[in-house]
């Protein structure tokens, strides 16, 4: 693999993203984009770790956008196949005559997840795959009640806010949300403490679940990302396995973000060694284009009934070819790079080389697993000047945590070595300057 480099040539952002923004700001509806003299960027292109803007200067992405580009961005085989799919049949009737490439795909996530997995539901968007794993538990149980942990981040649909973790989200929609969820506390991964913290945090979890009756399923992510690269200890996600086999629970694991070799397994809950009732796919999985899915266990998954012509939850685009196409040229990338390996690889030199920031000042914690990583600072404004001063210096990371006051650093899978440690130097030596500056 080719070294990567940056190269800005300021002001950021320059001429003609700010007539770009100003004409965003005119038509785009409010509270989506966030404008600012500094911040954003229009992007142009992207290839492999490398983004374009529409000022021609390159910067190297250390996000993958939102995970997605974890097999690099215009990866050529995966645009290929979106392509060729594009130039036969770009559009299908999915939910009444489906294609090959939809049937082809739902063979190889089957071959491709845990043992015991084995129904499939397509859809586009994560927010779409967990709404049908909610549904799916609902039926399945004959309850609608979920716990869900404080912290997560599992779409802003109406449907998932119910268990969306994050105030913010919830609070303008609150009253919408009929059925009380019984909210958890997610436990962080601390190396000081002895395995009575997790035997603890398992006794909690257990307590709050047996104390309600009407519960479907309980979601949880691996990881938490958007809440800040939450890492719980190991053999947390084991001991909730438990707990919902024993009080006849369902567990829905909610692998978005952390699916297809992120963490240094294909999935992360494969690291407790556990299967979840309901597993929900997005992001990576289309390379670049919409495409998610739940993926259950048929015993879950059949509490659907047979089709009689009219399906209960589908969507226009459910099995779009293209997205098919590309899912699967996806997975073949993800499978000849041995991507998985190498985000386990990669893992160990940034836990090195973010090392030293766990002492810097103003730094609470450094955290994170194969190429999912968060720098947490005291302060939600200073990770804000971090990311834009990053993005003066050609480096591209953004805000998680649920101040904003996390640094998320989640590169495409692809990046070369010495790309991704020349931009973790750089986003340290950001960090390092700002803190000083505060």
């Amino acid at each position: 693999m080719n070294v990567e480099r940056e190269h800005v040539v300021p002001p950021v952002p320059g001429t003609h993203a700010r007539e770009l923004l100003a004409a965003l700001q005119r038509y785009e509806m409010r509270n989506v984009t966030y404008v600012s003299d500094d911040f954003p960027i229009c992007w142009e292109s992207a290839r492999g770790t490398i983004v374009t803007d529409t000022d021609g200067n390159r910067y190297i992405d250390l996000t993958a956008a939102f995970g997605v580009a974890a097999v690099g961005h215009a990866n050529p085989y995966v645009a290929s196949a979106i392509a060729d799919q594009a130039a036969r049949l770009p559009h299908g009737m999915g939910d009444v005559h489906p294609t090959e490439a939809k049937v082809r795909l739902l063979e190889r996530l089957v071959r491709l997840v845990p043992e015991g997995l084995d129904r499939v539901f397509l859809a586009s968007t994560g927010a779409e795959a967990v709404e049908a794993a909610l549904k799916t538990a609902m039926l399945a149980r004959g309850k609608v009640a979920f716990a869900a942990f404080r912290g997560a981040y599992h779409g802003l649909s109406l449907g998932t806010l119910a268990v969306n973790g994050i105030e913010r989200f919830r609070a303008p929609f609150a009253s919408a949300i009929a059925t009380p969820t019984l909210w958890l506390d997610f436990p962080a991964l601390d190396p000081s403490a002895s395995d009575r913290g997790l035997a603890a945090a398992a006794d909690r979890t257990r307590a709050a679940l047996a104390a309600r009756d009407d519960l479907a399923a309980v979601i949880v992510e691996p990881i938490q990302g958007r809440g800040g690269c939450v890492v719980p200890p190991p053999g947390f996600l084991s001991a909730l396995r438990a707990i919902c086999d024993d009080l006849g629970l369902l567990l829905i694991v909610d692998e978005i973000y952390t699916g297809f070799g992120r963490t240094g397994a294909w999935f992360a809950s494969q690291h407790d060694g556990i299967v979840p009732d309901l597993l929900c796919v997005g992001k990576a999985l289309g390379g670049g284009f919409p495409i998610s899915a739940v993926i259950g266990r048929a015993r879950v998954m059949d509490a659907w009934p047979p089709s009689d012509g009219e399906a209960l939850h589908t969507s226009t685009f459910l099995g779009n070819p293209m997205g098919c196409a590309a899912a699967l040229a996806t997975i073949g990338e993800i499978e000849r790079l041995r991507l998985p390996e190498r985000a386990q690889r990669l893992g160990r030199l940034v836990a090195s080389r973010l090392e030293p920031l766990r002492t810097a000042r103003r730094v609470t914690a450094v955290r994170g697993r194969g190429l999912l990583w968060g720098i947490a600072l005291d302060d939600g404004d200073l990770a804000r000047r971090v990311t834009v001063e990053s993005l003066q210096r050609g480096i591209i990371v953004l805000q998680a945590g649920l101040s904003g006051e996390v640094i998320a650093l989640t590169p495409p899978l692809t990046i070369d070595e010495q790309t991704l440690l020349h931009a973790l130097d750089v986003v340290a030596d950001v960090i390092e300057t700002e803190c000083r500056r505060a």
